[in-house]
């Protein structure tokens, strides 16, 4: 009878631990801020490493290691490109290309510094950002946007993948 009981205990056991999933959260954080006195909007991006590497490589068909030592020149360069594919803004009605300034690595976010010159003021603010949706179809990509002070948010996803702030 204990072994009958035992045997069911440890059966159940292994159920209900294998039965459980863990459950990951795909969300990638963009923060832009007007900078009135130097007429420009600083970005910084905190993508995940492994979510970044993935859909990097899946975009271009190449194993890549964004953020790793074993990344290349061509790593940053298929980086930029993504980027620039990806997440686009459009100020003021006018489509804006920013500079790639630099990336460092926190743990294992990736995190991207990127800017656009000569920008008198901000009335309005477009985002189209479809980084990691190929890969991931509940990624959340959360804009933060500071403007002189005004702060506003948008949750970009699958399903909606450009907004508007003013």
């Amino acid at each position: 009878m204990k072994r009958g009981l035992k045997t069911a205990v440890l059966l159940l056991l292994f159920l209900g631990l294998t039965s459980m999933t863990a459950h990951r959260f795909y969300v990638a954080i963009y923060q832009i801020d007007y900078v009135p006195q130097k007429k420009r909007l600083e970005i910084t991006t905190r993508i995940f490493m492994d979510d970044l590497n993935d859909a990097v490589s899946k975009a271009y068909k190449t194993h890549t290691n964004i953020g790793t030592e074993k990344e290349t020149a061509e790593d940053i360069l298929l980086l930029k490109k993504y980027l620039s594919e990806h997440f686009k803004l459009t100020v003021n009605g006018k489509s804006k290309v920013y500079t790639y300034l630099s990336r460092e690595v926190e743990s294992n976010v990736v995190i991207c510094y990127l800017s656009i010159k000569e920008i008198g003021k901000v009335s309005s603010l477009q985002v189209d950002n479809s980084i990691l949706i190929e890969v991931h179809s509940e990624q959340q990509n959360i804009i933060q946007f500071n403007n002189n002070g005004k702060k506003q948010n948008l949750l970009l996803s699958s399903s909606i993948t450009k907004g508007m702030l003013k």
